[in-house]
């Protein structure tokens, strides 16, 4: 379709842009009635689609108009579908792609037709209504069509049907910079990552579009370090950068961590001028609140002139995950007094909230009113923090009798939860019960098996662990490797279980051995019990020495000034004697020490913990 700016020739219309009232519409509409233009279809056909492309808010004044037409033309129809299929009701598009078919005037869908009704399909992922379409599209002779042809690529990688992205695309002789941009842009998305990469650096020209869809890929399917390396490569080519690439740098800092990058990140915005869309504000609070940084998360929160119900649901998560559940809390309050209506994932942060702070009563009465109040049928993780909930405040019985009344199948994710409880209050008749549930949903969950393991072996149970370890060996089930990433003057470093391949390990050593000294003068002793327990018991101390945020919390202590907080991002739980060891370590070389785990962040100053013990 031409842009409108070529298609608009009456000068009137000019008047319309994304600023008009509906009483100004009303005013320019009299205007042509009086002057007698609306007996012309094209000019009415531009009229309408003015009205609906320029502001969706006035999409139902568009269509009173439309309704007035006798004639309306292919222009007017098509804009009509286009305006309906970013709107929040796309499946109204339909209504005027039948109006095309049943026509006065023998009306003929064309290719601009079908690139914005597959793209409504993309919106409502209706993969059979999808599939109606593209058979018209081949009946009608646009399967070749450049536009149409990208279209469906979008199409099937939004339904997620990766195969018949590869299809089109294979049928496409010459594919233009378009096609193979959205192709590009299917591969990332359905994860197909390395065939993706392999396109982008094939193709003679890439656009900003293709840029951000590589960035955004390796952002989504867990390549944080690749989306970064790729964006700076990006700047260096001086390729344009704008609030979608940010979004998905921003992103990739919030995987690592990085909270340098992500400052370095929001700098770049301001000092670019880039404009802050509700979406990339939203991001920015979620990457300082996943970064651990709750005081800035809040300084963006606040200083945002647009918000919507996830941008105050980030910040809410982020308050609930940073272990800070009555400030959260308060901050729902705030919510609903602005009106915003909150949606799942709003509960979720809710929810969470009141597990930390052992709202039990209250946790109850907010999931209550998720279908009562709001109409929102309670989805799987709802369930799982509401035993979380119980089982957090040692109400194990309660979180049983919660699980037995859901009405779905219990999850993995209620019974681990269950598990983890019995693990804190050491409940080994329910723990081998949800342990069983969870390996009969999901047989290689490793971490039933190691949770059950540490259950047996904090009360010296060695026979029970001896059998646990069998039955993961049987299973096949192996525990993933931990793993540790730190940032240091804006460079991420990584560290495994046992990793010795740091160039600066023998530093490392060195302050591991000055901390074991210091630990032990203040009373420590190692928790050796959840370790194997088929070695030597100063064997067993070593392994523990050996974790990874052990070695990255050594790290940190070389590497950044005094004073200056240690930020952590561990890839599983963390253990018991790590937790420990890393409160002493904040108390004696008072430090304060940041570590998000698998579950949540744990906020480690002056000898003291956020989570209070409960992980």
């Amino acid at each position: 379709m031409s842009s409108l700016r070529n298609v608009v020739k009456h000068p009137i219309l000019s008047l319309v842009d994304s600023t008009t009232t509906l009483k100004e519409l009303k005013q320019i509409h009299t205007q042509f009635l009086i002057n007698g233009n609306l007996n012309e279809p094209q000019l009415v056909g531009q009229f309408i689609a003015c009205i609906a492309l320029n502001n969706p808010n006035n999409l139902h004044y568009s269509n009173q108009v439309l309704d007035r037409s006798d004639n309306p033309t292919l222009f007017a129809l098509n804009s009509m579908i286009r305006a309906h299929c970013k709107s929040s009701n796309p499946q109204n598009s339909f209504h005027f792609y039948d109006k095309i078919l049943h026509s006065k005037n023998n009306l003929s869908p064309d290719n601009y037709t079908f690139n914005f009704l597959v793209r409504t399909c993309a919106q409502l992922l209706a993969c059979d209504t999808g599939k109606l379409v593209h058979g018209a599209v081949i009946k009608r002779g646009f399967e070749h069509d450049p536009h149409v042809q990208s279209g469906l690529i979008f199409m099937y990688a939004e339904l997620g049907h990766l195969v018949s992205c590869h299809k089109v695309f294979e049928s496409i002789k010459e594919p233009d910079l378009v096609c193979q941009t959205a192709m590009v842009s299917a591969c990332a998305k359905c994860g197909e990552i390395d065939f993706a990469a392999k396109m982008f650096d094939e193709m003679s020209q890439r656009d900003p579009i293709a840029w951000n869809a590589m960035i955004s890929g390796y952002a989504q399917c867990g390549k944080p370090k690749e989306a970064l390396s790729l964006f700076h490569l990006m700047q260096s080519e001086g390729v344009k950068v704008n609030d979608v690439s940010m979004v998905s740098v921003l992103s990739a800092c919030t995987h690592l961590g990085a909270l340098d990058q992500g400052r370095w990140a929001h700098a770049y915005i301001e000092r670019n001028r880039i404009k802050m869309t509700v979406t990339l504000g939203t991001a920015l609070v979620d990457m300082y609140a996943k970064c651990g940084d709750m005081n800035k998360a809040m300084e963006v929160f606040w200083g945002l002139k647009d918000k919507n119900v996830y941008t105050w649901s980030s910040a809410m998560n982020g308050l609930a995950m940073n272990g800070a559940g009555v400030d959260c809390l308060k901050l729902f309050s705030l919510m609903k007094q602005d009106e915003v209506v909150p949606n799942g994932i709003t509960f979720i942060s809710i929810l969470r909230a009141c597990s930390v702070v052992g709202l039990v009563e209250e946790g109850c009465q907010h999931f209550d009113s998720m279908r009562r109040v709001y109409g929102i049928e309670p989805q799987l993780e709802h369930y799982g923090i509401m035993v979380d909930l119980y089982g957090r405040a040692g109400q194990l019985e309660g979180a049983i009798d919660f699980i037995h009344s859901m009405p779905i199948k219990p999850h993995a994710g209620a019974w681990g939860a269950l598990l983890n409880a019995c693990r804190m209050y050491k409940n080994m008749d329910l723990g081998e019960l949800a342990s069983r549930k969870i390996v009969e949903l999901e047989a290689k969950n490793h971490g039933a098996y190691v949770l059950l393991s540490n259950i047996y072996a904090d009360s010296k149970n060695w026979d029970d662990v001896t059998n646990v370890r069998e039955a993961m060996k049987a299973q096949g089930v192996r525990k993933p490797p931990g793993c540790s990433v730190i940032e240091v003057n804006g460079e991420v470093h990584e560290f495994f279980v046992g990793d010795k391949c740091h160039p600066r390990y023998g530093e490392i050593e060195t302050m591991w051995g000055e901390i074991s000294k210091r630990l032990k003068l203040s009373g420590y002793v190692a928790n050796t019990n959840p370790v194997l327990f088929d070695i030597e018991e100063e064997e067993k101390e070593d392994a523990l020495c050996k974790h990874s945020e052990k070695i990255a919390i050594a790290f940190g202590l070389i590497s950044l000034k005094e004073g200056v907080p240690i930020r952590i991002v561990k890839n599983l739980r963390v253990c018991w004697d790590c937790h420990e060891v890393t409160v002493m370590i904040s108390k004696i070389f008072n430090r304060e020490i940041i570590v998000r785990d698998r579950n949540r962040f744990h906020h480690f100053r002056n000898g003291e913990c956020s989570c209070k013990g409960y992980w």
